[in-house]
């Protein structure tokens, strides 16, 4: 998914991943545009994987 496609769709995506990881917050899921590097920071953090693992997470849902 692009970060064209990401934005577009981050409210659905946001919450389907509240719905699977009950751990994640809103402050932990705020997307700002030409910050998609730290958000994904963020759920490394949170969720205890790779950047390509989160980012195949988010693809996958």
């Amino acid at each position: 998914m692009n970060e064209t496609e990401l934005k577009g769709k981050w409210n659905e995506l946001k919450g389907k991943l509240k719905k699977s990881y009950a751990e994640l917050t809103d402050n932990d899921l705020i997307y700002e545009e030409g910050r998609e590097d730290e958000l994904y920071g963020k759920l490394q953090q949170k969720l205890g994987k790779s950047k390509e693992e989160v980012k195949k997470l988010i693809n996958d849902l």
